[in-house]
């Protein structure tokens, strides 16, 4: 049967396993529309592409699978590209497939609408690849490529444009998906390096990032192989568990951690890019030798050059340690390196600030609530910074704070993604007053979508790290503390119940409210030393 190539592109990607594409319908992409219709693959709606984008990252983050983002030539892509730019830094996979402006007009300045003079070049520098297509034919091997990058090398955002014209071509065929690549293997020889190094190692910390998310089971058999401490990125938070008693929880922003990372011999650093972000410092303190585990073969000589660099697959990888580890003997004393690390752990709840301590309360009672599973989805706010230190993680693929692009508002829409992709699942947003207006309008996709999320907004009234940031450099609190609207009020509005808490008690029945109810929920919680008293 003869179908336009925008349906065709449907049935290939529902081929490929996508169920879901979130974008707003414009005049340029109603042959995508066309085919999903036609096809099993679900359309979500935001309010805006970067909702979009946004969605379709959560998404991806919690299923390890691609989220797919439709949208419009020009404005669509620009609108998107935040999102897009946070999945790139995360190594998050996502399938951009956007129109662009009839072929022969490309690149002209006919003022056609929507009209960009290279639409690719604007995302280029945030995807793997960025590309424009100019006849039908080329789709199948595009959509190929990308999902090689999805399933065999550092998973990161690709953008494919379609013309107007090319959207509306005949397909004669049934296109089919191509088979892509397993994950390398690592070689045996770094490996044997690094249990060699590692056995005679006198003091050896691990950290571990969002490239060993899917290595949960190996690298925890590796780090009580070893008796060694684990610290977390924040994309690795959960891949040991916190109630592990080698986990240092996430993050290195603590002195203490730094300290403990500042004194190891080795540091063994797994799917990690051992980055600023983690950290809010420049400079990380690996004093040590360093044996990196990345699939991506530029990490190992960058800012912090591998002393053994082990190319391939983070399962694979720690499984083969562990196996080449099993008849060596490990010369560390398990009970004083426990007692290290309870120390370790002492001094950075004796460093928490007040507020920390606060966030601390909430975080507590949160993590009581919960189960084990649930997906907590974090935006740039305090809240989340001291949480990715203090709350406790078991499992996973289930504590986000997307810290590398820093990008305001993600925190609800990445929450609706992550939702929509396992509905069975309890989501919970975290955001500040500040952040949460960013993205404010796609509570309407929640409330259209029946989705029961329990937004929680710590309402500090500011944009309270910048404004700290001011303070202690002596400059006047300029733009950093926007007036608030009435929060409540403004969840009425959408349609979605909105309560203030002030208490352990009175937090903990708003959640449960929450959850029973078919739509999304507003909990504020204002920054207040009464949570001290908890």
């Amino acid at each position: 049967m003869t179908k336009s190539c925008g349906e065709a592109l449907m049935h290939l990607l529902e081929a490929y396993g996508v169920t879901t594409v979130f974008g707003i319908p414009g005049e340029h992409t109603l042959e995508l529309y066309r085919g999903i219709e036609k096809s099993n693959v679900r359309a979500v709606t935001p309010r805006n592409e970067q909702g979009a984008s946004f969605m379709a990252d959560g998404y991806a983050r919690v299923t390890g699978n691609p989220g797919v983002c439709t949208i419009i030539t020009g404005p669509g892509v620009t609108n998107a590209a935040t999102g897009i730019g946070q999945a790139y830094a995360d190594s998050i996979p996502m399938l951009v497939i956007s129109s662009a402006n009839d072929s022969p007009s490309l690149g002209k300045g006919w003022g056609r609408l929507h009209e960009t003079t290279d639409l690719c070049a604007i995302t280029r520098p945030i995807t793997a690849f960025s590309t424009m297509v100019h006849d039908p034919s080329e789709i199948p091997e595009l959509i190929a490529q990308a999902f090689t990058v999805f399933r065999s090398r550092r998973p990161r955002p690709v953008h494919i444009a379609i013309p107007i014209d090319v959207m509306e071509m005949p397909v004669n065929v049934n296109w089919a998906p191509q088979q892509t690549p397993a994950l390398p293997i690592p070689a045996a020889e770094p490996i044997a390096a690094a249990a060699d190094l590692l056995s005679t190692s006198r003091q050896t910390v691990i950290m571990v990032g969002g490239g060993a998310q899917h290595a949960s089971e190996e690298i925890t058999q590796l780090a009580e192989r070893l008796n060694v401490g684990v610290i977390a990125s924040n994309a690795g938070k959960g891949i040991v568990a916190d109630t592990n008693p080698l986990s240092l929880g996430g993050g290195v922003i603590s002195p203490a951690i730094q300290a403990h990372l500042a004194s190891a011999e080795v540091v063994l650093a797994i799917g990690t890019e051992l980055a600023e972000a983690d950290s809010f410092i420049y400079d990380l303190p690996v004093n040590g030798k360093v044996i990196r585990i990345d699939i991506d073969p530029t990490r190992f000589n960058d800012a912090f050059p591998a002393t053994i660099a082990i190319q391939g697959d983070a399962r694979s990888a720690c499984a083969q340690l562990v196996d080449a580890l099993a008849d060596r003997s490990i010369e560390t004393a398990k009970a004083s390196i426990l007692s290290q690390l309870e120390a370790v752990k002492a001094q950075q709840f004796e460093d928490y600030t007040s507020v920390e301590r606060q966030h601390i309360t909430l975080l507590n009672a949160l993590r009581q609530i919960l189960p084990d599973d649930a997906i907590i989805m974090g935006d740039i706010a305090q809240l989340v910074y001291t949480g990715t230190a203090a709350m406790k993680i078991l499992l996973p693929r289930t504590w986000f704070y997307p810290a590398g692009f820093g990008t305001l508002g993600c925190a609800l829409p990445d929450a609706i993604g992550a939702k929509l992709a396992l509905p069975e699942r309890k989501v919970v947003a975290l955001v500040g007053d500040g952040g949460f207006m960013f993205t404010v309008n796609e509570l309407a996709t929640a409330v259209e979508e029946e989705l029961s999320i329990p937004i929680i907004i710590w309402h500090n009234h500011s944009y309270a790290m910048i404004r700290d940031g001011m303070v202690k450099r002596g400059i006047p609190e300029i733009g950093v503390n926007p007036k608030a609207p009435d929060f409540l009020k403004l969840a009425d509005a959408f349609g979605c119940p909105g309560v203030q808490v002030d208490s352990e008690a009175s937090f903990k029945q708003a959640m449960d409210d929450a959850f029973q109810h078919t739509g999304p929920s507003i909990i504020l919680a204002m920054e207040n030393d009464a949570w001290l008293s908890a």
